[in-house]
């Protein structure tokens, strides 16, 4: 098969799922693609980039209303047309897990633990913000108690102050642990994470990718439209993996964890076809300006720097031009 036909097969899958979740991938492409280049697009815009992966236009319209009654999203009418971007509120949503997608590494775990207990919350409000926990990837420690590694009391009171939880919530941050994976520990970490699960989602991200990456150094005919939709589905098919993902520290993870492997790899594709995808965004994206500005600066410190990757060579990189 050419890259093409990987792409293509690549392709058919996405759009054989039910439901097709349309409005998790425009997140995606606002996490990747828009929210770089300004953050604000014309709805007709949106609907060309999207059509090549089967998201019919009504589709789109849909989408991005529940979008905006959801608060991810918000409109601006100039004369008939209709532009849309990421809510404040949006965007501190999805952010930090837009972060974990482009960092190639984490820092160092130094053996605390946040903690976080519902128990005072009234049942509705308690089950919101336990799926809101769960989306920044928390694990259940217990009932009414999640957990995590690396994310803060500091980070966390502003979203539960957002989430009108903050007054009967009770956020602990722990003392760093000397002795950071001990048994007990790692049983927790397995009964408050499903790693199993986690695992094979990553190795199946593995087996649908590592085709395409095959076959660009074999038969590289992509076009730049091709590159746009294969960065999205890239992008937005490790972005589902890392959102249940809390990052845990090596120690506390599987020696062959496939995490890792899929991280390298989303990385090595990103690198292959994110600067042809640019050429074909340039004349797709509009706002009410006209066409969409470049990139951010902060757009090419993806994946510790986004140079590109040419398979044929071996593992050589070619340093990207200054910008």
């Amino acid at each position: 098969m050419s890259a093409k036909q990987q792409l293509e097969s690549l392709n058919r899958d996405f759009q054989k799922k039910r439901p097709l979740r349309a409005g998790s991938l425009i997140i995606t492409t606002y996490g990747d693609i828009i929210h770089p280049r300004g953050g604000n697009v014309w709805l007709g815009s949106l609907m060309k980039l999207l059509t090549p992966m089967g998201v019919s236009e009504r589709l789109v319209r849909t989408s991005v209303y529940r979008l905006v009654q959801e608060g991810w999203l918000q409109t601006e009418k100039v004369g008939r047309c209709s532009y849309y971007s990421v809510t404040g509120a949006g965007l501190r949503r999805f952010q930090q897990a837009f972060e974990h997608v482009y960092t190639l590494g984490t820092d160092e775990w130094n053996g605390s633990w946040c903690l976080v207990f519902l128990n005072q919350l009234e049942p509705e409000t308690r089950a919101r913000v336990r799926e809101e926990l769960k989306w920044l990837s928390f694990g259940s420690m217990a009932a009414g108690v999640m957990e995590h590694p690396r994310f803060t009391r500091h980070e966390l009171i502003p979203l539960l102050q957002e989430w009108g939880a903050l007054d009967d919530t009770i956020v602990m941050q722990t003392q760093p642990m000397e002795q950071r994976s001990p048994r007990a520990l790692r049983r927790q970490v397995r009964e408050s994470w499903n790693l199993d699960e986690l695992g094979f989602r990553y190795k199946r991200f593995l087996e649908k990718f590592r085709p395409l990456w095959r076959e660009l150094s074999i038969n590289d005919n992509l076009s730049p439209e091709d590159c746009i939709t294969a960065r999205i589905l890239l992008i937005h098919e490790y972005r589902k993996i890392l959102l249940r993902d809390p990052l845990l520290p090596d120690e506390l993870l599987p020696g062959d964890w496939e995490g890792r492997s899929a991280k390298q790899l989303c990385r090595n594709l990103y690198r292959a076809i994110y600067r042809r995808s640019d050429e074909h965004l340039a004349n797709l994206l509009e706002n009410a300006s006209g066409p969409l500005p470049g990139p951010s600066q902060g757009f090419y410190r993806r994946f510790g720097g986004l140079i590109e990757e040419n398979p044929a060579d071996n593992g050589k990189f070619v340093a990207e031009e200054s910008v």
